[in-house]
């Protein structure tokens, strides 16, 4: 049995649906049964990984978990997948986390970095699958292109190398239903490096319109982002965006090298995304 965590989220569901498609035993850990309808899952359990007391019972008979954590969730889900006989974990972490450093100073990746170690310092197999820009976040645009043509933001020579979730969801499952996985770090990112203006004109081809980004100066784009951006995270974003603006996103091919395909591009995200951009 598998147990998929945050399996209503744009990964997990992704997850849920290949682990089907192979025939594999999934449950679903939700924290509301009532949105994980839309999956057709027959085994779901109401729960929650920041509240401890839920996860015995989703973790009753389950051999690998595919871990979406939340801030300061680790031991104790570490402790009580010990508890349960738990063998295999594959943790979606993020790529901000830095391996050279004692403590991080990237928010994002102090909470990921936290929940990592739990895991490594753990008994368990764990495999960690460090996520680069996802292509999810381009969503962050619907609204501006369901009303017009222009995108208004910082930096639209920001650089990234967006990883479609379907991607990142196919890593995931070859990770917890084949064998070679055990101890290793995986960096995914997509297959090319894109600035948030090259981004924002290939959605337009997918919509069959031409869309342009509107660069805004920093701090009118942080006026802008504090109503929908937690205050902690927006100076770590902004400098990210700052210190990539002229210099290629890196990219890997760990999504081919382990699943034998190559990894989408970002005008296939577009593509199959168009619907959210639609008016």
């Amino acid at each position: 049995m598998i147990l998929v965590t945050g399996a209503t989220g744009n990964v997990g569901r992704h997850v849920v649906a290949e682990l089907a498609a192979r025939g594999e035993k999934a449950r679903l850990l939700v924290r509301d049964a009532e949105r994980a309808r839309a999956l057709e899952a027959v085994d779901v359990v109401e729960g929650d990984l920041t509240r401890p007391c839920t996860l015995p019972a989703a973790l009753d008979g389950v051999t690998s978990v595919f871990l979406f954590a939340v801030p300061g969730s680790g031991p104790a889900f570490v402790e009580a997948a010990r508890k349960a006989g738990v063998l295999r974990v594959v943790m979606l972490s993020s790529d901000a986390v830095e391996d050279s450093v004692a403590e991080q100073s990237n928010p994002i990746a102090a909470y990921h970095a936290e929940i990592e170690q739990a895991l490594t310092g753990s008994n368990l197999q764990w495999t960690l699958l460090r996520s680069s820009h996802m292509a999810t976040n381009a969503l962050s645009w619907a609204g501006q292109i369901r009303t017009g043509d222009v995108v208004r933001g910082p930096y639209a020579g920001a650089a990234a190398a967006p990883v479609h979730e379907a991607d990142l969801a196919a890593v995931a499952v070859r990770a917890l239903t084949g064998d070679g996985h055990a101890g290793r770090t995986y960096r995914i990112t997509g297959p090319q490096s894109l600035t948030a203006a090259e981004q924002v004109a290939l959605i337009g081809e997918a919509l069959g319109r031409p869309l342009r980004y509107e660069e805004l100066p920093p701090e009118a784009a942080r006026e802008q982002m504090a109503a929908y951006v937690p205050a902690f995270l927006l100076d770590t974003l902004l400098k990210g965006w700052a210190d990539s603006v002229g210099r290629a996103a890196a990219v890997t091919t760990v999504v081919e090298e382990v699943t034998g395909r190559p990894a989408r591009t970002f005008a296939q995200w577009a593509r199959d995304h168009a619907a959210d951009f639609a008016a």
